[in-house]
């Protein structure tokens, strides 16, 4: 438990930060299972989950090269088939 008022309302932070964090990655995670999965990809679900990981590497919820990495991998997915 937090000694002060400042560290109660850090606490109540984090965990309202970890729950939206834990929400956009889920998120991620499922248009890229979409995406990978489907038999015929289209650009404009490879560009919804683009722009997803660019705000959520612009947020700070995952590593800008963590981004980066993704896209190229999702954009080689979709040129080999």
């Amino acid at each position: 438990m937090a000694n002060t008022k400042s560290a109660a309302k850090r606490s109540r932070q984090t965990l309202r930060r970890a729950a939206r964090n834990r929400s956009v990655k889920t998120h991620l995670r499922k248009l890229q299972k979409q995406i990978r999965s489907a038999s015929d990809r289209t650009a404009d679900q490879l560009r919804a989950a683009i722009s997803a990981i660019d705000k959520a590497a612009k947020n700070g919820v995952i590593h800008r090269n963590a981004a980066n990495r993704r896209k190229a991998r999702l954009n080689k997915a979709l040129a080999t088939k």
